[in-house]
């Protein structure tokens, strides 16, 4: 698969959901995870230990870890609002960075409106961020196997 792909936690809540995404983002083929805020531990849920094998990036403030978005990488908001385009309609970009916020408060606005392009799962609960992130990724994969990204 061309381009690169990575998953940012805007202060993640729950470190047992965080560490279930890293897995998962290390079993698709995530190049690089970020976290936002101060909780990052490495987690027992993450039994693979991905932050051994995965550059894992930890920044105090969004601003920060905006500046630091790789060249050409287009940010991707997970969010439940009423702009985002579903997800089994979005095409993927080549480099694309998402970002998913934590599961009491979601993304704020402000990050929202900087986001390149929102997706939102279909559904009118929101999933624990494990799971949304671990969506999203495998639509991400699924979609570049089918040559439709």
């Amino acid at each position: 698969m061309r381009g690169f792909t990575g998953v940012a936690m805007y202060h993640p809540k729950n470190t047992h959901n965080w560490g279930s995404l890293c897995r998962t983002a290390y079993v698709l083929g995530v190049d690089y995870l970020t976290t936002i805020g101060p909780r990052f531990h490495p987690q027992v849920s993450d039994t693979y230990k991905s932050h051994r094998h995965l550059p894992v990036f930890q920044y105090t403030t969004f601003d920060e870890f905006y500046r630091s978005l790789p060249y050409g990488c287009r940010l991707i908001g997970v969010e439940m609002t009423a702009s985002a385009v579903e997800l089994r309609e979005f095409r993927h970009p080549e480099q694309a960075c998402y970002i998913l916020g934590a599961e009491d408060d979601g993304l704020p606005p402000g990050i929202i409106t900087r986001c390149h392009r929102v997706v939102r799962l279909a559904g009118e609960h929101s999933l624990n961020v494990a799971v949304a992130g671990s969506i999203v990724l495998y639509h991400r994969m699924a979609m570049a196997e089918a040559g439709k990204s």
